[in-house]
């Protein structure tokens, strides 16, 4: 029973992990930062691949997921320090957007409770600029809800790696018991496979 808990929990984990890097996807589109979006990216295939290990009991599934989500830990300390301005990082850098273009987080002008204002210049107006807007004051800063997210991400992901490695032990364990043929082997009798 313990085993069949451990593996629904690690489901539900994987589950949450997706509908949330998802979401994290969309954001992250929105405000063209396309670090994150490749990041993402991976994030969602190799989660898939850990519920696909999970499900089907495939061990080195539910290892690439382990080693992935330590890089993913990695990601998003490095984005939280990022938006915090620690460790010589800057909001304000073009890192997350690769260079390629001046935008920066959606949330940055569309936050929680944003007040923003166009600049008053006609001559302005026709500029499809998103830093013409000026933002005047918001319920929560744009970086504080960057690293809500990144905060959310290391929770489960912190959780699915205990989980997965749980799993992973009683597949292991398994694998010593069981032929996959349908035949439980024990080592005391010899087994049918060598006859």
């Amino acid at each position: 029973m313990g085993c069949c808990s451990g593996r629904c929990m690690l489901i539900f984990l994987c589950a949450l992990q997706l509908i949330t890097a998802l979401e994290r996807q969309v954001f992250d589109f929105l405000g063209y930062q396309w670090a994150p979006i490749m990041i993402n990216f991976l994030q969602i295939i190799m989660v898939i691949l850990g519920l696909f290990g999970t499900i089907q009991y495939r061990p080195r599934y539910v290892i690439l997921y382990l080693v992935w989500t330590l890089l993913w830990v990695g990601w998003n300390v490095f984005v939280s320090c990022l938006y915090l301005d620690l460790g010589g990082l800057s909001k304000d850098s073009d890192i997350l957007c690769l260079g390629v273009s001046s935008h920066r987080s959606w949330w940055k002008d569309n936050g929680l409770g944003c007040e923003s204002r166009s600049l008053p210049s006609t001559g302005w107006q026709s500029q499809e600029n998103p830093e013409l807007i000026t933002v005047l004051s918001c319920w929560l800063e744009y970086q504080y809800i960057e690293v809500l997210h990144c905060i959310v991400q290391l929770l489960v992901s912190l959780l699915g790696f205990v989980y997965a490695c749980y799993v992973v032990s009683t597949y292991s364990d398994e694998e010593d018991s069981f032929n996959f043929i349908g035949e439980f082997h024990h080592p005391s009798k010899p087994s049918q496979l060598l006859f």
